[in-house]
């Protein structure tokens, strides 16, 4: 008994070992996800760059173009009419040699006498005619010396050569012209059972359809009356002329006829005639060359639309895909691909894409940061709210019942504040992108604000008091505008930051004081003061006052009556309105130590005037 060890050593087969037998599957998977990762990388670059929307219109515009330019060039081309007379112009040039040469083969026949009746006719009764008036010298065209002749002058040329006499009769015709050992070749119709093809027959119609609209059909006269053709009358009447036609196929042919004259006398007409396809394919050839150049030239086009298809379709693909990562992604900031060396609509737009996605990354972040200031602000009022609920219960006497009491009121009007500035706050950008601006004058605002500010104020509060400068021209000879504080803006919103700023003001003027404000023009903007009598800014904290929820109000002022939003949403406004608000110190001289010393606060509003062109 053999076991199957022995078997494949007496076969010559070394046993293969279970590693070398495992790998072998392994290696095929391999490359079976080679090949299929190949062939979907391929298939990613064809339809991203090569077979992509984009990509496929251009190509196809720009084919569309060269195939129209072609197709014009190839039907109204004036080539074929340029050959036609360049082929008349040389039929008739070679008629004229062939006729002189026949014409000089021509011989006196001297053993005849020609009596020409109407002469004799003319004679009156007794008259007689001389014998020079009988005899007339005749040339006829002796076949027999002109074949050889025509047969040598027509044969490199390929025409068909046709020579008439006086009469019209046909005497020799270069397609039955032979000597003694040539072999004749004729084309005979094809046999029975073989017919043109069906695509051949219909151009062939096509082609007569097209032509024969212009062009007389050819007719084969045979041996019969030659005056059957204008030309071959018009040389038996002593003129040369041509006539192009077109045969049963749709076939150019071209046809002179040259008169063989002698001493003045007609003695036969030369038809010349190309053979029927001759010209068409000359033709025909030319437009093979051009269809050559159309497909190099379509080649090259295509070629460069797939480039120039890249140079788009790449960038904007890229840029697509960087939006939808954009959407989608929550956890990192994704960069939008930099075009900018790119001096044209790509670079621009993805410029343009670049500063969107960090707006809106900008955006997100400022919501961020005010939900967070927001949570933190509404947390403090409500630990002091809960704190006071909570300790209420345990308060024993009436006076810190009352306290507690008096501290939920003032957390509940400080949390209703604050939700008020918020909401305020948080709908700002939204109205300021929903509405549409409107013509308004600043003077006529800041005096309305103005007047209503001091008839709500109490007896105590400072006055406000507005100086609205006149404006002169900038240049001697110039004039000024008729409404120079015009601007395109929401008066609503202005009202708000100008009543905000005067609320601000008064809060830190001493009673008695005075709240200035200011209106001038300088150049294209609109500038506006505020100023207040009160201690100033601190000049760590000039910048910071412009910030959500900061507030730096004078010592013994109650806390929580400030929301920390009026100065924020004052920035807010002038900047959606493309202006600039900033707040500095008043200075003046001090007499007694010499040097500068603060009087009041200013914040300064710049706003663009004029309406838009």
């Amino acid at each position: 008994m053999t076991t199957e060890a022995e078997t494949d050593d007496r076969d010559g087969a070394a046993p293969e070992s279970s590693g070398e037998r495992s790998s072998t599957p392994l290696r095929r998977l391999g490359s079976v996800r080679l090949r299929r990762r190949l062939r979907a990388r391929a298939g990613a670059f064809l339809g991203t760059y090569v077979f992509s929307s984009l990509t496929k219109r251009i190509v196809v515009l720009n084919l569309a173009g060269l195939i129209a330019l072609v197709s014009g060039i190839l039907y109204l081309n004036q080539f074929r009419a340029g050959l036609i007379d360049a082929r008349v112009q040389s039929l008739l040039t070679q008629g004229e040699i062939i006729a002189g040469a026949i014409a000089a083969s021509a011989t006196v026949d001297t053993g005849a006498i020609s009596v020409d009746p109407e002469k004799l006719l003319e004679l009156q009764a007794g008259e007689t005619l001389a014998p020079d008036s009988l005899t007339s010298l005749d040339f006829p065209v002796n076949p027999e010396r002109v074949g050889p002749v025509l047969r040598r002058l027509i044969s490199p040329t390929k025409t068909r050569a046709r020579i008439y006499d006086p009469d019209g009769l046909l005497i020799l015709d270069s397609r039955h012209l032979y000597s003694g050992p040539q072999i004749l070749r004729f084309d005979l119709p094809p046999p029975e059972g073989e017919e043109v093809g069906m695509l051949d027959r219909m151009w062939q119609s096509m082609k007569l359809w097209m032509r024969q609209g212009d062009l007389p059909l050819y007719q084969e006269a045979g041996g019969g009356d030659g005056r059957i053709y204008p030309e071959v009358e018009a040389a038996l009447n002593g003129s040369p002329a041509s006539v192009v036609r077109v045969s049963q196929r749709g076939e150019l042919i071209v046809s002179v006829a040259v008169p063989i004259q002698r001493f003045r006398a007609v003695l036969g007409t030369l038809l010349l005639s190309t053979q029927g396809g001759d010209i068409d394919a000359i033709v025909s050839a030319e437009r093979i060359a051009i269809m050559r150049v159309f497909l190099v030239a379509a080649g090259v086009m295509f070629i460069m639309s797939v480039l120039l298809a890249g140079t788009i379709a790449g960038p904007v693909r890229r840029l697509a895909a960087a939006a939808e990562r954009v959407r989608k992604g929550s956890n990192s900031r994704h960069e939008i691909p930099d075009f900018s060396d790119r001096q044209d609509e790509i670079g621009h737009l993805a410029r343009a894409f670049r500063d969107m996605t960090n707006a809106l990354y900008n955006r997100m972040d400022a919501i961020e940061r005010f939900a967070a200031d927001v949570a933190h602000e509404l947390k403090n009022p409500l630990t002091s709210l809960r704190s006071a609920v909570e300790t209420l219960p345990l308060a024993k006497s009436d006076t810190s019942r009352a306290r507690l009491m008096e501290v939920i009121q003032h957390d509940v009007r400080r949390l209703d504040r604050l939700i008020t500035d918020i909401s305020d706050a948080s709908r700002l950008d939204a109205e300021l992108s929903r509405g549409n601006a409107e013509v308004l004058d600043v003077a006529n605002l800041l005096r309305g604000v103005a007047d209503m500010s001091n008839q709500r104020a109490v007896e105590t509060a400072p006055r406000v008091i507005l100086t609205i400068a006149d404006v002169k021209p900038e240049k001697p000879g110039e004039k000024a505008p008729d409404k120079p504080y015009e601007m395109m803006g929401y008066d609503s919103r202005l009202a708000q930051v100008i009543n905000n700023l005067i609320d601000n003001a008064r809060s830190f003027s001493p009673e008695g004081g005075t709240v200035r404000i200011g209106a001038s023009r300088k150049g294209p903007r609109i500038i506006v003061t505020v100023d207040d009598d009160g201690p100033g800014i601190r000049a760590e904290k000039i910048e910071r006052i412009f910030e959500r929820f900061y507030t730096d109000r004078p010592d013994g002022e109650d806390f929580g009556n400030n929301s920390g939003l009026g100065l924020s949403i004052s920035r807010q406004i002038i900047e959606a309105h493309k202006g600039t608000i900033t707040a500095e110190n008043r200075t003046e001289p001090d007499p007694q130590t010499g040097t500068r010393r603060v009087t009041g606060a200013r914040f300064v509003l710049s706003l663009p005037a004029g309406r838009p062109a």
